[in-house]
């Protein structure tokens, strides 16, 4: 019998106590998380990973080359099945900054939002069941 595999999201924030506040999010939905701390971060680690996430949790400002908009094109090239969600408080994105099927999250937001458009943005088949089971 196979033993159900956990979907894995990436959350990439460069100030640590956003970052430990952010990881709530997709722990709460039932995922596991991976954390980095910049666009070149997680470039790495999808390099060796990829194949175990299903989704970015992204905030689009970031220190480096690589901040979530270019970051966010750059998944979306290489690894079509990562579902894609930016986040940032004090910005709205403009049409052409992040590929189509990224999903934008304005601050202030909170679980129940986060999980809402999880489940929208997720297909059936990658969301852990606490996900189906939010409300």
């Amino acid at each position: 019998m196979a033993i159900p595999t956990v979907p894995h999201a990436l959350v990439v924030e460069d100030v640590p106590l956003i970052l430990m506040h952010a990881c709530d999010f997709p722990e709460g939905a039932g995922l596991r998380f991976h954390e980095a701390s910049t666009g070149e971060e997680a470039k790495t680690f999808l390099g060796d990973h990829a194949d175990d996430v299903t989704l970015l949790f992204s905030d689009v400002a970031m220190p480096g080359h690589t901040d979530g908009f270019a970051l966010a094109y750059y998944i979306a090239e290489h690894w079509t099945w990562i579902e894609i969600v930016m986040a940032r408080g004090s910005m709205k994105p403009c049409p052409g900054d992040m590929p189509d099927k990224t999903t934008f999250i304005g601050s202030p937001f909170n679980d129940r939002m986060v999980n809402r458009h999880l489940r929208e943005k997720m297909p059936d088949h990658k969301q852990p069941e606490q996900l189906k089971l939010s409300v």
